[in-house]
């Protein structure tokens, strides 16, 4: 069976093979296999030593302290932790300032938070979907206790301000989150030099294996919120539980990979998202959500007017993408996070992501370009024949 084109790196990506070959050596009994919390034997000494070499790696990835580095599942658990975490330590009381356009993981724990006695403002993005300092700043008040911004969209890909939005933060001595899961490996992030307090990670965003993630915690956050789980003192008892080596190891490796060829990797993946878009951008009816400045180089969110975007969807078979967030794939709903851009329902429904990541060849990107147009042209004219 010839698979489609795969263009929705946004959701996931495939683990490198360089990744894949380290997660191996800790899965079997010739390998480091053990529990790395077991430090009464050598097999568990080196399990803790697999683990404490990602850390190190995915510090030096970030601009941090190892120390800071908390492992979890993923940037949902990360956003959960955090959120929870800093309302909890006050008896959830204070106020959370957060987006429209937020992940899921974000808008439903702050709407949960509500429930639990928590003020949360709401922000709108503007017409390209970024959210400004100045409503920032805006929206503090004497109680603000966070902040949650997150660095880039996963359905646009357009990039927040976060280290303006920090600083304010800072100053006003409120507590900044960023899910940064879209952004990770894509951009250069330094948090000796960014004003962010917590930061959500997800390794399967950056060619790691699923299923394994990490908050960063500035150190002196740490004793600022409460633990959401219990039962052991691993990562300092801020998340305890066994350590999966191998999904570590990956992670690490991922990042260590990342920091190699970040600057490169995303030049070139700009050239192919450019290469798609000049390809399709001049049909009838297309525009593009967010615009072309300050995104991500591997996202392209287009509308395509007039054509439903499902039925559009199913019709390019040659292509595996997506009409927006993996967790919200289900719903029939447009999206919110155009609809909050200022999208009609209709054209919200009409619009596809397309992303692209480090295996996307050129090739693959022209036979795309031919197969969107013939397909959309088609569809137009059937809807114009009705």
């Amino acid at each position: 069976m010839n698979l489609p084109i795969y263009l929705d790196y946004a959701a996931s990506t495939p683990v490198d093979p360089r990744v894949a070959e380290a997660m191996s050596s800790c899965l079997t009994s010739d390998g480091v296999f053990a529990n790395p919390a077991s430090r009464s034997h050598i097999y568990g000494w080196q399990a803790e030593e697999k683990v404490e070499t990602a850390r190190r790696n995915l510090a030096e990835l970030l601009g941090c302290d190892p120390r800071e580095i908390i492992w979890t599942s993923g940037a949902t658990e990360s956003s959960n932790i955090a959120l929870k975490g800093v309302f909890e330590a006050v008896d959830f009381k204070g106020h959370l300032i957060t987006a429209a356009t937020e992940h899921k993981c974000v808008l439903d724990t702050a709407k949960w938070l509500q429930k639990k006695g928590v003020e949360v403002t709401f922000l709108a993005p503007d017409q390209q979907g970024r959210i400004s300092v100045q409503q920032v700043r805006q929206a503090l008040r004497e109680n603000t206790r966070l902040v949650s911004v997150m660095h880039a969209n996963n359905e646009t890909g357009v990039i927040n301000p976060v280290a303006e939005i920090g600083q304010i933060c800072a100053d006003s001595n409120v507590l900044f989150h960023v899910d940064a899961a879209q952004t990770v490996a894509k951009l250069a992030i330094d948090l000796q030099q960014l004003p962010i307090d917590f930061l959500s990670v997800s390794a399967h965003k950056f060619y790691g294996p699923k299923g394994i993630g990490a908050l960063y915690v500035r150190r002196p956050c740490q004793q600022q919120f409460s633990p959401q789980t219990h039962g052991g003192g691993q990562e300092r008892g801020l998340r305890p539980g066994t350590l999966p080596t191998h999904q570590i190891v990956g992670l690490g490796e991922a990042a260590l990979i990342a920091k190699q060829c970040l600057t490169e990797e995303a030049a070139a993946i700009a050239v192919l998202r450019d290469q798609l878009w000049r390809g399709i951008g001049n049909l009838p009816g297309v525009s593009r959500n967010g615009g072309a400045e300050q995104v991500l180089p591997g996202h392209l969110n287009i509308c395509f007017a007039g054509v439903d975007g499902e039925t559009l969807l199913l019709s390019l078979r040659e292509l595996a993408v997506s009409t927006g967030s993996a967790c919200a794939s289900a719903s029939m709903d447009p999206s919110y996070v155009l609809t909050a851009m200022g999208l009609s329902d209709e054209d919200a429904n009409s619009s596809i992501r397309f992303s692209i990541g480090r295996f996307t060849q050129s090739e693959q990107i022209t036979s795309a370009v031919v197969h969107i147009r013939a397909i959309y042209t088609q569809l137009q004219q059937t809807a114009n024949a009705v």
